[in-house]
């Protein structure tokens, strides 16, 4: 192929606005077997996934190959790889068991279009509210959950319809083919980096494997991979009020879920590839994705942790690794089947461990000493809900604790400071006043000791919601009850907006607009007396 081909081909792949992708055939390699990389890994992975929902192997291939394809093209960020995912599986499972495939579909197809939605309604940018120890115990659960993954393929069928654990030989060859896998990765890039490891480790162990006839489970032994391409169908579901009932819980289940794991995995593949932006893009390629999906037999998917570690870590940096990833698995599904059927899971099992001890945030253990005692509590606490249940809810419980945590703080922060000005005294505040502040707030005045006349000084505070209003004009009623006079002062614009807004505030035609100088302000007491 002609250099200016290959570098049109590159600028054609490469995201908007990103520095300029190296336009070289050895730079091209680099994506393209960084693909086939997580192509190969992402077999095993899917079809488990596929076991994990209930559902035949290709249902969740063609969602690996649909999701991570479209995603691909236009998702929110370059590097990721999306696919079927066990967090969306473990709660596909009941709607399987219980309704059948047909509804799976139907729930996918409903979950794209809420993806969809909050994708343009920019619901991804909330993704900013998730604190930094959220995100580690997010990065630490999920790798402790690919970890115990992986142990799924240490396991045989014990001819009864159940597994049982490998044991003497089978198992020493089976943790000695992992062991070389995992060293193959780590010496490679030691070597040479024209060459993906996790790609080496595969190929050699796999060579090794094949060639000595070692004995020892391979892709095929979970399942066929080989199919045809696949076709569109529209769910065979009644379209009444009815169904909508029963998908429409799940719908949201997954699409929060989905999104959750997308956006979280978005900002971890951002801080490593140095890039920003994309949430909302994101969200709505997620949707568009299983939309998709849904019609054509897919189980559905969205970003996953441990492939888009594979493809970074590979080289992938634009959209052309993940494009060949989906492509390569379905090459795979309609040509390459008996090959790689005979790849052992060893080599996949050895990648993913050394995903996993790439994506574990280490630095945590030192951290957890460093830290305000309630983020340690928020790290290990994500971290576990992460692995005995499920990522939205582990995020959600982060994100709960984390802001209780900081309003219980800012709670403990407000206080007063008096003094006398021609007769009226005067309580300068400092610290925010919001719902947890406004016990302490009240406790700071002396309604019957107080003078006549008394100013309550906001230079140093800001009034943030109704629980403040209400606070306010329950304190205006206490002086009023004793027949003095409560004036509020230096009102910051959005407080004076807020004040003004209930009613609160009694305005003189003379205040100076633009708040220069120091304005008091009578309060109108039971302006909101019908919302007590």
């Amino acid at each position: 192929m002609p250099r200016s081909a290959l570098a049109a081909f590159a600028a054609a792949v490469s995201p908007p606005h990103a520095p300029a992708f190296p336009l070289s055939v050895g730079a091209l390699r680099t994506e393209i077997l960084s693909g086939l990389t997580v192509a190969l890994a992402l077999v095993p992975e899917a079809v488990a996934f596929a076991f994990v929902a209930g559902v035949h192997p290709l249902v969740g291939l063609y969602a690996a190959f649909l999701v991570g394809l479209i995603t691909a093209l236009i998702g929110g960020r370059p590097g990721m790889i999306s696919g079927a995912t066990g967090a969306l599986a473990v709660v596909m499972v009941a709607l399987v068991a219980s309704h059948g495939v047909e509804y799976l579909f139907a729930a996918v197809v409903l979950m794209g279009v809420l993806q969809i939605a909050a994708g343009l309604l920019k619901l991804g940018k909330f993704i900013r509210l998730v604190p930094h120890p959220v995100m580690l115990g997010f990065v630490n659960g999920l790798a402790i959950v690919i970890g115990l993954a992986q142990l799924e393929q240490f396991r045989l069928p014990d001819g009864n319809g159940g597994h049982v654990w490998m044991t003497g030989w089978p198992l020493v060859t089976m943790l000695a083919l992992v062991a070389a896998t995992m060293a193959i990765i780590w010496i490679m890039p030691r070597l040479t980096r024209t060459f993906p490891a996790p790609l080496a480790g595969i190929g050699i162990v796999a060579a090794l494997v094949i060639g000595f006839g070692i004995d020892v489970p391979r892709v095929g032994d979970l399942a066929s991979i080989k199919g045809g391409l696949p076709a569109f169908h529209i769910p065979a579901v009644p379209f009444t009020m009815e169904t909508l009932q029963i998908v429409l819980p799940y719908s949201v289940i997954l699409a929060a879920i989905g999104l959750i794991e997308s956006l979280l995995t978005l900002n971890l593949v951002g801080e490593i590839t140095g890039k920003r932006g994309g949430a909302s893009q994101e969200c709505v390629a997620q949707g568009i994705a299983n939309t998709v999906t849904g019609v054509f037999g897919g189980m559905g998917g969205c970003a996953m942790i441990g492939q888009s570690m594979i493809n970074v870590t590979s080289g992938g940096r634009t959209r052309l690794a993940a494009i060949a990833a989906a492509l390569f698995l379905l090459s795979f599904i309609l040509f390459g089947s008996p090959l790689i059927e005979q790849i052992p899971l060893a080599a996949l099992v050895g990648v993913m461990f050394m995903v996993v001890i790439g994506t574990f945030a280490w630095q945590s253990f030192r951290v957890l000493r460093k830290v305000p005692a309630t983020d340690a509590v928020v790290i290990v606490l994500v971290t576990a809900i992460t692995v005995a249940t499920d990522l939205a809810m582990a995020v959600v419980a982060g994100v709960i604790v984390s802001a209780l945590a900081y309003a219980w703080q800012n709670a403990k922060r407000i206080h007063a400071t008096t003094t006398e000005e021609d007769g009226a005294k005067v309580y300068r505040i400092e610290g925010p006043l919001f719902f947890g502040s406004t016990d302490g707030f009240s406790e700071l005045f002396a309604p019957e000791t107080d003078p006549d006349r008394v100013i309550v000084d906001f230079d140093g505070s800001r009034v943030a919601d109704q629980s403040a209003l209400a606070a306010i004009e329950a304190l205006a009623a206490r002086y009023e009850a004793q027949g003095k006079v409560l004036a509020l002062r230096h009102l910051s614009r959005d407080c004076h907006a807020l004040l003004h807004r209930a009613g609160q505030l009694m305005i003189d035609s003379d205040d100076d607009p633009e708040y220069g100088i120091a304005v008091d302000y009578g309060v109108r007491a039971g302006a909101l007396s019908g919302a007590h």
